[in-house]
């Protein structure tokens, strides 16, 4: 029988792009990661099929799964890097099930530097036809929550990153392998109590990174969000604001069984020669406030 704990494993995201990735997951797996998300920037130029048995020959009879792979990039638009980031997206939904991944994530996309509705027919097309795609091989899609610096009124990456966005995007696609890829930072980063926000959208959260955020309420107080000075810092779980034993536990009571993976590469103190510490640091933080080892009923 599986360790119950497992059923919401903590890991990491793998930049496939960045590394060469076999041998970085034989280098981070000792360290106690429980799943791995598989994860491109704009494009996917590998032979999946091939990398898939690189990554399951460096796992080995590790118990490491990996829940969800993950492309970012803007789908939605006609440049050639987005149309490479669109033929990403078939190819990782097509090949999901050799890494043994039901999930794929990333941005919606988005028609740039207009208002967010106005990407809303061609997010209606394009993820209409990758839905049914992906229905069709068992995957689910889940839309990261970050918005890249975009606003309502305008933005380059992403649609995805406000209530009031995904009203618009679920009504227009109310199909359920749809969902989102949720973590408390880019709330927070809005000025929003992501528990709130947590238990409002339990249904359609797919997979959750690990990523928080510290809101320097001094800095607000004196500067506003748009000063000079920076108001809030992206962090790594366990450095920033968020109580992630809430978070955890709220996930168990709304029935979540999907992996928590640590988006690393963004805090600016646990970063470079220290990145490894933080994330180390934040997987066994993230354990314990899962409550812990595993302690079998007697």
């Amino acid at each position: 029988m599986q360790n119950a704990q497992l059923k919401n494993r903590i890991g990491t995201m793998v930049r496939c792009n960045r590394v060469e990735t076999a041998n970085y997951i034989r280098a981070i797996l000792p360290h106690g990661f429980e799943s791995l998300q598989l994860m491109w920037w704009q494009h996917v130029r590998h032979d999946l099929p091939r990398l898939a048995a690189e990554v399951r020959e460096a796992i080995g009879d590790a118990d490491v799964t990996i829940p969800t792979i993950a492309l970012f990039g803007n789908p939605l638009e006609d440049t050639d890097i987005d149309r490479e980031t669109h033929d990403g997206w078939i190819k990782l939904i097509d090949n999901a099930h050799l890494f043994g991944a039901t999930v794929v994530t990333g941005f919606t996309g988005r028609v740039r530097n207009t208002p967010l509705p106005d990407s809303l027919p061609r997010y209606t097309k394009i993820w209409g036809e990758l839905a049914r795609r992906a229905a069709d091989k068992g995957v689910r899609i889940a839309f990261e929550n970050c918005p890249m610096l975009g606003t309502w009124e305008t933005g380059d990456w992403n649609i995805a990153h406000n209530p009031a966005a995904w009203e618009l995007m679920f009504n227009a696609l109310p199909h359920d392998n749809i969902g989102l890829e949720w973590e408390p930072c880019h709330q927070l980063f809005y000025l929003i109590d992501p528990m709130p926000q947590l238990l409002d959208w339990m249904p359609k959260i797919f997979h959750v990174h690990g990523k928080d955020a510290t809101v320097r309420w001094d800095v607000v107080r004196k500067h506003g969000i748009h000063g000079k000075v920076p108001f809030a810092f992206h962090r790594t779980p366990g450095f920033g604001d968020t109580n992630w034993t809430d978070v955890i536990s709220e996930l168990r009571l709304g029935g979540y069984e999907g992996s928590i993976d640590i988006e690393g590469w963004h805090d600016p103190v646990y970063r470079d020669e220290l990145e490894m510490t933080g994330q180390v640091r934040a997987l066994n933080y993230l354990k314990e406030c899962r409550g812990g080892p595993f302690v079998a009923n007697p």
